[in-house]
Formats: C-alpha cells, sequence, structure tokens
C-alpha cells in the first residue's frame, strides 16, 4: 500500500486523494462524451462538476458521521482517507438534481448520461482506498488477501481487498452501461438499472466489509443500499415523462 504519494512541504499528497482527482477527472470526460452521444447541451456538464463538489462534501460527513466514536471532529474530517459512497451518492445526486431542474435539462436522460461516469469515477476511487488501506474486509485465508499495516485502521491480519472486489465489479458496470446506451436502450432503463444493480452488489459486498452495525446484522451502508435498490426499481416501474419522450423522439 502506498498511503502517501509525496509531499509538497508540510503537505501530504496521498494516492487516495490522486485518484479521487483522477476519477472526477476521468469521469467528467465519460460523461460529456455521453452528453454529446445523447444530443444534450454540453452545459449539463455543470451537473457533474456541481454534482462532483456535493458528493465529495456528503461522503465526508457521512464517514464522519459513521465513525464519530473513534476521534475528534476535526481529525476525522481531515482523515487523509475516510469518505462513504452512499454520503457522496446522495450529495451528489442532490447538488446534480438541483442543478438539472434549475436549468431545466430533462432530468432522466441526463442522469442516465451520467451513469457511466459514476461507475468509472467510483472505480478509480475504491483503488485509491485500496492503496491507502480504507473500507477493507474481514479476516480471511485466501490467497489473494491482503494486510493493510498503516490502514484506516490498521491490521496485519490478511482480509478481504473489498476495494478490488468493487472496483472489478464497477469495471464491468461501466462497460455494459456504455454497451446498453451505445445500444440505444431507453434512457430510464439504463438509470433504473444501474441503481438496482449497484445498490444489490454493494448490499451483498457490506457482509464482507468491517464496519458498524446498526440494525442487527445491518450496517448504514445496507441501509443506504436498500434505499438505492426502491430507488431504481421505481424508475423502471414509473412512467416516462413528456421530457423523456421529446429527448427520446430527436435521439
Amino acid at each position: 500500500m502506498y498511503p502517501v504519494l509525496f509531499r509538497i512541504g508540510s503537505l501530504d499528497i496521498t494516492s487516495f486523494g490522486v485518484m479521487v482527482a483522477l476519477g472526477a477527472l476521468v469521469g467528467l470526460w465519460v460523461f460529456r462524451r455521453e452528453l454529446s452521444r445523447a444530443g444534450l447541451p454540453d452545459a449539463a456538464l455543470d451537473a457533474a462538476v456541481y454534482g462532483l463538489v456535493g458528493g465529495l462534501v456528503g461522503a465526508k460527513l457521512l464517514y464522519v458521521f459513521e465513525h464519530r466514536a473513534e476521534g475528534p471532529f476535526l481529525g476525522l474530517l481531515l482523515d487523509r482517507g475516510g469518505m462513504s459512497w452512499f454520503g457522496g451518492f446522495v450529495g451528489g445526486l442532490l447538488a446534480g438534481y438541483m442543478t438539472i431542474r434549475a436549468n431545466g435539462w430533462p432530468l432522466v436522460p441526463v442522469l442516465a448520461a451520467a451513469t457511466p461516469a459514476l461507475a468509472v469515477g467510483q472505480l478509480l476511487g475504491r483503488i485509491g482506498c485500496f492503496l491507502v488501506g480504507d473500507d477493507y474486509g474481514h479476516p480471511t485465508s485466501l490467497p489473494w488477501a491482503v494486510a493493510f499495516p498503516q490502514g484506516l485502521p490498521p491490521t496485519t491480519e490478511r482480509v478481504h481487498p473489498t476495494q478490488l472486489y468493487e472496483a472489478a465489479f464497477l469495471a464491468v458496470l461501466a462497460w455494459v452501461l456504455i454497451r446498453w446506451r451505445t445500444r440505444g436502450l431507453d434512457d430510464r432503463k439504463v438509470l433504473g438499472r444501474y441503481f438496482l444493480i449497484a445498490g444489490l452488489f454493494r448490499f451483498a459486498l457490506e457482509f464482507l466489509r468491517v464496519n458498524t452495525r446498526v440494525l442487527g446484522p445491518f450496517t448504514v451502508a445496507h441501509l443506504f443500499s436498500l434505499l438505492v435498490v426502491g430507488l431504481g426499481a421505481a424508475i423502471l416501474l414509473a412512467p416516462r415523462t413528456r421530457s423523456e419522450t421529446a429527448v427520446r423522439a430527436r435521439a
């Protein structure tokens, strides 16, 4: 693991921070390409920029809330890792939603165009989690198990590298989403399936991860996963809006 790549004076440049920044840049590039593919305005890229800011804030705040018993607020807030995907999901979705609505862009088509970018950005972020030793799983004797002696928290036991499990899943998901969109699959189906599949995978993966149980065997991430699954199902079952029909007709 490589928690700190290099230092500039007293400032540590962490592998996690670099991978998150790279994920944001690559995600923006993928999103712009998908907007162009769908014939949507390039200005809708603003939704991703505001969504990125909202996602980073939400990811850090939910992490601090989940781990509030483990240290002082400021220490957790400035931790070199410590980002909750579901906090980022909610914060990013709200910021993106408000930006889309404020500009009058079609909601479902823009969000559907963002799904491959979300998967790619999260994939790179999960590699950052692995490099910094955050969000790993329970101990295991499997041959690919990894120890994180400088992790968050440190462990000398060999554990499930759940960050890499999720990164591999997200690589496949991103490929599938781009393939669906290339073939002209309905935007609502792309968006609904993204939420449904991502939520189900994370719900299953959470049983392998080291995390605080808040409701029987379930963690906060379990509960958020169920909400994401429910959102995906609702999107798939809801009727198409007039703006979606108009965008589909132009495509």
